[in-house]
This record gives structure tokens, C-alpha cells and sequence, in this order.
């Protein structure tokens, strides 16, 4: 590894590793990479153009599971690719502005992503709380005045690229990853990076946890609704209907959690432990979204059968 320790040379270039120590098994490691991102592709695609294509799937739900759908196919094309290439071609060679840009993207995605799965909750609050005004409280307007809570995330992170920038990377170009991280990153700097610690923190606190916690909220309110309920297939079918939105909150907030934690306070934690479980979080929710609502929710089981088994219903 090379240092430049106080030489006044700010890198501009960086390369990526990979996952460091485990140098040799990159060509393994690279198939259950390239498998699930061929499935998030596929499972997304087809669950973007089911609903997209039939006009009675063109409800609040399904809208926002699209949007869903569409964010998970951008977070894992922003990091899979580069890291296939690391693994099969040894392309780790990536420039400051591009590791930047990564950086604003994959941040960015994945805070619209937190904030699609709070606005999936509430949605389930309303049709579970208030089903005969359903329609009536999610109006075309409010579903557009909703949908910008996703606009938070670029003006959220959109500082954290003058953070990067002001910075001198003169410590090494050599980033034992797959892709480039904000904390990750700043650490190679030989400038004072609290303002970059503390202005992260301030971003997953003000949006990520927030997020959670209202999440929280929801499903206890939901959960008083259902227990409340006198029919004991009303109460069967309404947690039915939100079995799949819980399990993508679990898969998406957990590694992420751990993540961002180990990222700051894990300092005897292996970096390959850390770097594994950061590209789980990339390949593991985006491939198995698709898959859920695919087997949990019947109108879309429905349709992906009449597109595979045409003569069937």
C-alpha cells in the first residue's frame, strides 16, 4: 500500500480491491453476484411492466411497489457491475469524481428506498384502518405530494459531495472495497473529516431512523386495527396483506443498520466482514423483493402466470 503522508498530493485516482484476504475466491464470489443481479434485472423488470401494463394494478399500492421495483434495479446497477468487473477483469481503477458520484447515487437510492417503504406503510395504514375511504384519502394529488418525501434524498446527500471534494487525499489511492462509501472514503483524507462524520450521522438520523420509527408506529396502529377486528379471516386477510411489505422492511433495514454502524464503531471487526455485508445489502433485497410480492400478493401471481402459462388462469 502506498502512503503520501503530508507531501501535499491529493490523489485523483483510487483503486477498489474488492474484498481483501479473500483475493482468491473472487471468481467464486463473483456467481452469487452475477446470479442475483441477473435475478433483481429479470424479477424487477417483469414486476415494473406487469404493473405498468394492466390497468388494474394501476392502484396507490402497486404504484408505489413500482417505484420500489425501479429504485432497487438503479442501487444494484450503481455497485454490481463495478464489482463483477474487480472480480473477472481486476478493473478497480475508478477517479475521484466518478467514486463521488457513486457515492451521491448509492446514498441517494438507498435513503428514496427508506423513504418508498414508509410511504408503503402508510398506504397499508389507510387500507387496513380506513378501507371504505381508501380511495377517497389517497387522491391522485396526495400520492404526488407523498411522493416527493423521495426528493429528501438528493437534497439530503447532494452536500455530502462538497464534503468529499473539499477534502485531500493524500494518506493512499489503494480502497479495500467493492465501491466507494462516504465514511469509507473520507477516512483516506489527511483533512479533519468530523464534519463528514457528524453530517452523516445528522442524514441516517433525520432520515433513515425516522423513517423506522414511524414505521413503527404504523404497524402498531395496524396491529390494534387488525386485533380489533371481529372476523377471524379479516383479521387473516389484513395481516396477509402486509406479510410481504414486512419482510422487505426486515431484509433492507437490517444489513443496512449494521452496516452503517460497523462502518463507524466496528474497529475490530475483519474488513471483510464489513465489505460482505455491505454487498448484501446491495444484492439481497433488490433480488428478493420481486420474489415476495410475487408469491405473496395474487393479482400479480395472477398476471405473471397468463405471462409464462398463457392458457392457464
Amino acid at each position: 500500500m502506498i502512503t503520501l503522508n503530508h507531501t501535499g498530493v491529493s490523489h485523483t485516482v483510487f483503486r477498489l480491491l474488492g474484498i481483501p484476504g479473500l483475493e482468491d475466491q473472487h471468481m467464486w464470489i463473483s456467481i452469487p453476484f452475477f446470479i442475483s443481479y441477473i435475478i433483481n434485472l429479470l424479477g424487477n423488470n417483469l414486476l415494473i411492466f406487469i404493473i405498468l401494463t394492466k390497468r388494474s394494478l394501476h392502484e396507490p399500492m402497486y404504484f408505489f411497489l413500482c417505484m420500489l421495483a425501479g429504485a432497487d434495479i438503479v442501487l444494484s446497477t450503481c455497485i454490481v457491475p463495478q464489482a463483477l468487473g474487480i472480480f473477472w477483469f481486476h478493473a478497480g481503477k475508478i477517479s475521484l469524481d466518478r467514486c463521488v458520484s457513486q457515492v451521491f447515487f448509492y446514498s441517494s437510492i438507498f435513503i428514496s428506498e427508506s423513504g418508498i417503504l414508509l410511504v408503503m406503510a402508510f398506504d397499508r395504514y389507510i387500507a387496513i384502518c380506513y378501507p371504505l375511504r381508501y380511495t377517497t384519502i389517497l387522491t391522485h394529488s396526495l400520492i404526488g405530494k407523498i411522493v416527493c418525501i423521495v426528493l429528501r434524498s438528493f437534497c439530503t446527500i447532494f452536500p455530502i459531495i462538497f464534503l468529499l471534494k473539499r477534502l485531500n487525499f493524500c494518506r493512499s489511492n489503494i480502497l479495500p472495497h467493492t465501491f466507494c462509501e462516504h465514511i469509507g472514503l473520507a477516512k483516506y483524507a489527511c483533512d479533519d473529516i468530523r464534519v463528514n462524520i457528524w453530517y452523516g450521522l445528522f442524514v441516517i438520523i433525520s432520515t433513515v431512523i425516522i423513517d423506522v420509527l414511524l414505521i413503527f408506529v404504523s404497524y402498531m396502529m395496524i396491529l390494534h386495527a387488525v386485533f380489533h377486528m371481529s372476523s377471524k379471516n379479516a383479521r387473516h386477510k389484513a395481516l396477509n396483506t402486509c406479510g410481504s411489505h414486512v419482510c422487505i422492511i426486515v431484509l433492507f433495514y437490517v444489513p443496512a443498520i449494521f452496516t452503517s454502524l460497523f462502518q463507524r464503531f466496528g474497529r475490530h471487526i475483519p474488513p471483510h466482514v464489513h465489505i460482505l455485508l455491505a454487498n448484501v445489502f446491495v444484492l439481497v433485497p433488490p433480488m428478493v423483493n420481486p420474489i415476495i410480492y410475487g408469491i405473496k400478493t395474487k393479482q400479480i401471481r395472477e398476471q405473471v402466470a397468463h405471462i409464462f402459462f398463457p392458457k392457464q388462469k
